[in-house]
C-alpha cells in the first residue's frame, strides 16, 4: 500500500482544515516545497496536493507554488482540487503532475470526465468526498444526493482507474477512517482505492493494507507529530 502524505494548499501555504471547514484552519507551514521535500527526505515515494483554493473556486491560483514543488523533488505528484476544464489538465500535465484528480467536475459534467479520460487516461483519478454515504462536492462545502456507493460503480463503466474516497466526518479527526464504506466500496470494484480522512495510527494503516487498499493518504497526524512519516515505512510498531 502507498502511503501519500498530503500537502494542502490555502492562500500559497501548507494548511490543515478540519472537517474540510474553511473557517477551521491551521498554518503548518508558509512552504509548501519545503514540505514536499521533508517527506521526500522520510521516504515518500507519492505526493497527494490539495489546492483547497482551487476546489472552493475552480480558479488554478496556486499553479505557481504547485509547479516549484514538483520541480524540487524527484518523486511523483498528484494533484487535486478545483480541476474543471481541459486546460486545467494540460497546464498539470505540462509542469509534470503525475496524476490529476477530478472532483466536482466528475459528478457535474461527465462529458469532461470522459474527454480527461480519452486524453490522459490513467493519469486521471476521481476524488469521491462524501458525509454519511452522499457526495459531497465545491470543496465540501455543498452535499449532492448522489450516493458515493452509486458514483463507484458508473466511475468503473467509465473507466477511471483510481478513486481518492474521504470521509468528510473523519477528515481531521484522528479517530480512524471509515473503514465500513471503504470495505464496501473496495469489494465494489477493481479500481485502485486510495483512503483518505482519518489515518491515526499504525493500526489504521495496517488494517487498510489488509484490505487491499491500493493507498492511504495521511494529513493531520504527520503534522502534529501522531505519526512519523520515516518509521511507518520502515513497519516500525511505535511510528509516533
Amino acid at each position: 500500500m502507498i502511503l501519500f502524505p498530503a500537502i494542502d494548499i490555502r492562500n500559497g501555504k501548507c494548511v490543515r482544515l478540519t472537517q474540510g471547514d474553511y473557517d477551521q484552519e491551521q498554518i503548518y507551514s508558509d512552504s509548501p516545497v519545503d514540505i514536499a521535500k521533508q517527506w521526500e527526505s522520510e521516504g515518500a515515494t507519492y505526493i497527494h496536493i490539495v489546492d483547497l483554493d482551487g476546489a472552493k473556486t475552480g480558479e488554478m491560483t496556486n499553479l505557481t507554488t504547485i509547479e516549484a514543488i514538483v520541480k524540487s523533488i524527484q518523486i511523483p505528484v498528484q494533484i487535486g482540487g478545483g480541476i474543471r476544464s481541459l486546460q486545467s489538465l494540460e497546464d498539470y500535465h505540462s509542469i509534470g503532475v503525475s496524476r490529476m484528480i477530478i472532483g466536482t467536475a466528475a459528478i457535474n459534467d461527465k462529458s469532461f470526465l470522459r474527454a480527461a479520460l480519452s486524453t490522459y487516461g490513467d493519469k486521471i483519478a476521481v476524488s469521491i468526498d462524501a458525509r454519511d454515504g452522499m457526495v459531497a462536492t465545491n470543496g465540501w462545502i455543498q452535499t449532492s444526493d448522489i450516493k458515493a456507493v452509486d458514483l463507484v460503480k458508473e466511475l468503473d463503466l467509465l473507466g477511471v482507474k483510481t478513486i481518492i474516497y474521504t470521509d468528510i466526518l473523519k477528515d481531521g479527526m484522528l479517530a480512524g477512517p471509515n473503514f465500513h464504506e471503504l470495505e464496501v466500496i473496495n469489494k465494489l470494484t477493481n479500481q485502485n482505492i486510495i483512503a483518505s480522512g482519518g489515518i491515526s495510527s499504525m493500526d489504521d494503516i495496517h488494517l487498510l493494507d489488509t484490505m487491499d487498499m491500493y493507498g492511504g493518504i495521511l494529513g493531520k497526524a504527520l503534522y502534529n507529530g501522531s505519526l512519523t512519516l520515516s518509521k511507518l515505512l520502515k513497519g516500525e510498531k511505535n511510528a509516533r
